[in-house]
């Protein structure tokens, strides 16, 4: 399969990942509420939520290595069978400490299939077509978002929120198997066969080097931060300012909504500013709204709010996979997007453990600040990050001095 003649296989692991993320956007508030009703305070929900993460930050790395040295078609399964038993192994436990092991699970789950989906994008895309294709597959992961609290919010409610909440997250694990069922045939075999030996290993140091490698691990890592604080507290702001769950719900849809609308209009955007531009406006908007969310104000003017923060946070994801994947060695690109997520599972490890200290010691609202003076010092690093090789437009290209064999189209992250 040559790169850009058929593009089904990401039709189809759009809709794979639509489904694996619609089960984690549903479970995550799922969590949070059924831990307030089992007693927790908003320290554990952090706790909970950075826990998600723990798992994960020490695989990341392996099976990037792994990828870059065979395929990565069969993550995705592995990937699918972990979200979908920590799902549900989460609303049968009774116990803090049950849920937030298979909370890891979870999140272990949701990481092979990301890197094995990511690390396919890159090696099944033409380098001008990367960051289109990293766009279009991250709207699977905004679908996911903007159906998951919607479902969420429909399923718990009072006064059995205990119950609810329970079954929110069995639903969430039913919901994530049927993944599997546009997962066939998705991986051209051929793209692994020329790729580098196994005991030709870039080292980490090397690839954490590389010019724009940082900056792009530095932009995701605030990105899904905000993304993943928001989904974990505001929960727990509707509940302080009388919200009901459904409408916090419909709250984190419009979000996710605007992810969407953002990821269509991608390619115009970065024609329009270029990569560096876009990047830095955007997280520096992001900034700003992340620190109103703080402000106490009508529900109307915070799903406006939430609306514009969406369409800025659509943005980092995908532009951070094409700026880490064209600037990392050859060879080690699917160990760079690991690299990347090691980065984000730190991000989500610390930042909930951090707003979980703030909130418990300033108040819910203080960990929406932090949030957006995280993505204002994203904003200053974008500023610096190289734009793409070749194009005013950024639009993903890479020097012609590079191969184009099928290795080279493994040029490899939620």
């Amino acid at each position: 399969m040559a790169p850009g003649r058929n593009r089904r296989w990401l039709l189809r692991l759009v809709i794979a990942f639509g489904f694996a993320q619609g089960a984690v956007s549903m479970a995550r508030p799922a969590v949070s509420y059924r831990a307030l009703a089992l007693g927790a305070d908003e320290r554990a929900v952090g706790v909970l939520a950075g826990v998600y993460a723990l798992l994960p930050l020490f695989a990341a790395v392996p099976l990037g290595r792994r990828t870059d040295h065979g395929r990565c078609a069969p993550l995705l399964p592995v990937g699918v069978v972990l979200i979908s038993g920590g799902c549900a192994l989460s609303g049968l436990a009774n116990s803090l400490w049950a849920m937030a092991l298979w909370s890891g699970v979870m999140g272990l789950g949701h990481l092979c299939f990301v890197i094995g989906a990511q690390s396919l994008v890159a090696r099944q895309s033409a380098p001008h077509e990367q960051d289109r294709n990293f766009g279009h597959f991250t709207i699977g992961a905004s679908l996911g978002q903007l159906v998951g609290p919607i479902a969420a919010g429909a399923v718990i409610g009072a006064p059995d929120m205990a119950g609810t909440s329970a079954l929110a997250l069995v639903v969430a694990g039913a919901g994530a198997a049927v993944a599997f069922t546009s997962l066939w045939r998705i991986e051209d075999r051929t793209a692994v066969a020329s790729g580098p030996a196994a005991g030709d290993r870039v080292p980490v140091g090397r690839i954490l080097r590389a010019r724009g490698v940082p900056a792009g691990m530095l932009i995701s890592l605030s990105v899904l931060s905000a993304t993943d604080i928001l989904t974990a507290y505001l929960p727990v702001v509707g509940e302080h300012r009388d919200i009901s769950p459904a409408v916090v719900g419909v709250l984190l849809s419009v979000r996710a909504g605007a992810t969407i609308a953002c990821r269509l209009v991608l390619t115009p955007l970065l024609r329009l500013l270029g990569r560096p531009l876009l990047l830095t406006v955007t997280c520096f908007l992001a900034a700003v709204l992340c620190a109103g969310i703080a402000v106490p104000v009508p529900v109307w003017a915070l799903a406006l709010m939430l609306a514009v923060l969406g369409f800025c946070l659509g943005v980092g994801q995908p532009l951070s996979m094409t700026t880490v994947v064209q600037a990392a060695p050859e060879g080690a690109r699917s160990t760079a997007l690991a690299l990347r997520l090691t980065g984000n599972r730190l991000g989500q490890v610390a930042a909930p453990a951090g707003a979980g200290l703030l909130a418990g010691v300033a108040g819910v609202a203080a960990p929406f600040v932090m949030l957006g003076a995280l993505l204002l010092v994203s904003a200053g690093v974008a500023v610096r990050s190289p734009g793409a090789a070749g194009q005013g437009g950024g639009a993903g290209a890479v020097p012609s001095t590079r191969r184009k064999g099928p290795a080279l189209r493994r040029t490899s992250d939620i």
